[in-house]
């Protein structure tokens, strides 16, 4: 008589016809939760305990040789008299935080690789990039697969190892699941706030020339902000931010460390002060900003993983709730090291399709193993 309309709803009506029922409450909420409509009007979409820190996140390699990338805009310039389209290509160091800004002139595949392939000239070789799954960023890793196929990889390998360099490993999140490239995501929008503040200053005289050297000027103002902000007030302690690896430089000018002759002046004494720099950067990244990403601010404790043949309602961000598609998952990808699903494969009957979503695009409507259990 309700219609689905709840938990207070029902007991209000059962009380009204007259009937009281011991534990009504904690009944009703049981009956509730097995409801299939209620589970499509009101279901809370599964969640899982948030993941460990990646490795790659967590180790002192030089800069950018762990990446991600993304792209935005567009931004619109001038050349001549007419306006046309600029978008950016935004990589960031997964380690130390920096960002490195291209610009490009589409966002398909070919554009794409010309802008990898001045990011990786100018910030040295790359072992492995993590983006979302754009067209483009696809595109490009499928072009990088086939054309190591059609190389002869056993002299293509010892050229490497020769060079000290390694294979770009390509890896892409699943499907509609930004929260996992938060490291990236964050930076664009961090990005776009500096971009905006510039542009209000120069959108009137804004060519291709100009706009280079405006996303110069935002990456330098990027990378210059503070990793941590524990010290931010010790007169003592110089604040930790990308632009010291990067650069090697602070804007006070520390003397070098240890004895020197006069000798030494012209051939060892940069080396040794940016090795100082340098170590001071890691071991204060180690010390203060590592040690701030351990915390888990949700998601903190483990729930059952969802299974195979188990019935989802899978979220469409463009149409109502009303109208999401049921689904059933076909395929499950647990963690390597925890055993726990954070996404999974499902069929679509309507579609007939299978797609690989997050579990937080899901609502648990059927659990299989309830089912078989009941029928045992």
């Amino acid at each position: 008589m309700t219609k689905h309309s709840g938990r207070t709803s029902t007991l209000n009506e059962i009380r009204q016809r007259g009937y009281w029922l011991v534990a009504s409450n904690a009944l009703v909420r049981s009956i509730i939760n097995k409801c299939i409509l209620c589970k499509i009007f009101r279901g809370s979409f599964a969640e899982q305990k948030m993941a460990d820190l990646p490795p790659e996140r967590c180790l002192m390699e030089g800069p950018f040789t762990y990446a991600a990338v993304d792209m935005f805009g567009p931004f619109y310039v001038k050349d001549g008299r007419k306006q046309i389209k600029k978008f950016v290509a935004l990589f960031t160091c997964l380690s130390a935080r920096a960002v490195h800004l291209e610009t490009t002139s589409k966002i398909d595949t070919d554009s794409f690789i010309q802008a990898l392939r001045r990011f990786v000239c100018r910030r040295g070789p790359v072992r492995e990039i993590i983006s979302d799954n754009g067209t483009n960023f696809v595109g490009t890793a499928n072009i990088f697969k086939k054309e190591f196929k059609e190389m002869n990889n056993t002299a293509i390998s010892s050229y490497l190892c020769s060079e000290s360099c390694d294979w770009i490993t390509w890896k892409r999140n699943p499907p509609h699941s930004s929260h996992m490239g938060g490291v990236w995501e964050r930076q664009i929008r961090t990005v776009r706030n500096v971009l905006s503040a510039l542009l209000k200053e120069h959108s009137s005289r804004l060519d291709d020339e100009a706009f280079r050297t405006l996303l110069t000027e935002a990456e330098s103002i990027v990378n210059s902000r503070p990793l941590t902000v524990e010290d931010l007030n010790d007169p003592e302690c110089l604040p930790l931010s990308p632009n010291n690896l990067l650069t090697m430089k602070s804007k006070v000018v520390l003397p070098p460390p240890g004895t020197f002759q006069r000798s030494d002046i012209y051939c060892r004494r940069r080396w040794r002060q940016v090795q100082h720099l340098a170590n001071e950067f890691w071991q204060k990244w180690k010390g203060q900003y590592l040690s701030s990403l351990q915390s888990r601010a949700k998601w903190q404790k483990a729930k059952p993983n969802l299974a195979v043949d188990d019935v989802v309602l899978l979220k469409d961000e463009e149409t109502h709730r009303n109208q999401w598609p049921v689904a059933r998952i076909t395929k499950v990808f647990p963690d390597a090291k925890d055993k726990l699903v954070r996404h999974v494969q499902v069929y679509v009957p309507r579609t007939k399709s299978e797609l690989k979503r997050p579990i937080h695009k899901l609502i648990l409507l059927v659990q299989h193993k309830q089912e078989s259990n009941k029928t045992n």
